[in-house]
């Protein structure tokens, strides 16, 4: 399966030129990464069973006053033995998105190993980073804030933008302006690679 996985993984002529922005969806498994993903799309909550490979969705979210902006959305399993894998699909991405189950604390330093990993890979170097709290409508979630100083998001390279989201997959809670301070992220990093460009 391993094998077939990173076939499938996106490459930059797969994705449309211009047309959609690529964002991967990781995190541990049970996070809610695939029942977030089917909120955005369905804009209701699916539940949803764990996922073995990895699922994709094209999703339009609407920005302020503009059309909006589309998302090609892969989300990618999380147990323990698809980890390497993330890598195959996270190569070139434009944004990544960890999704953490802020109701399972015991398991956010876990998480925070596999976050600083595969923020640190080589072909990830500055690759804007949204983290969601997920979960919040469980009692005893952790805050996003707490969930930021538990994950030490802060400490990520200086060179990688970071945002924090608390949300909830259920009720759709904090979605929209996660996804939008995402937007605006990689919008600011493309602009700062442009001057670099030209002086080579």
């Amino acid at each position: 399966m391993g094998n077939h996985l990173t076939e499938m993984a996106p490459t930059t002529s797969f994705l449309p030129h211009f047309q959609a922005l690529h964002i991967v969806v990781i995190g541990l498994d049970s996070a809610g990464k695939t029942s977030l993903l089917y909120r955005l799309k369905f804009k209701e909550f699916v539940q949803s069973v764990p996922t073995k490979g990895f699922n994709t969705e094209k999703i339009r979210v609407p920005l302020g006053g503009s059309r909006g902006i589309t998302f090609q959305v892969w989300d990618v399993g999380g147990q323990e033995k698809l980890r390497p894998l993330w890598r195959s699909y996270t190569r070139r991405t434009d944004g990544l998105v960890f999704v953490v189950d802020a109701a399972e604390a015991e398991r956010l330093e876990e998480a925070k190993v596999e976050l600083h990993r595969i923020s640190r890979a080589s072909d990830n170097q500055g690759v804007p980073v949204l983290v969601l709290a997920n979960k919040q409508d469980q009692p005893g979630a952790l805050s996003a804030a707490e969930v930021e100083k538990r994950l030490a998001v802060r400490e990520l390279a200086a060179a990688t933008l970071t945002h924090v989201q608390g949300c909830s997959a259920v009720d759709g809670l904090g979605l929209q302006p996660g996804l939008e301070r995402l937007y605006e992220m990689i919008l600011k990093r493309k602009k700062a690679s442009r001057p670099s460009k030209r002086r080579r």
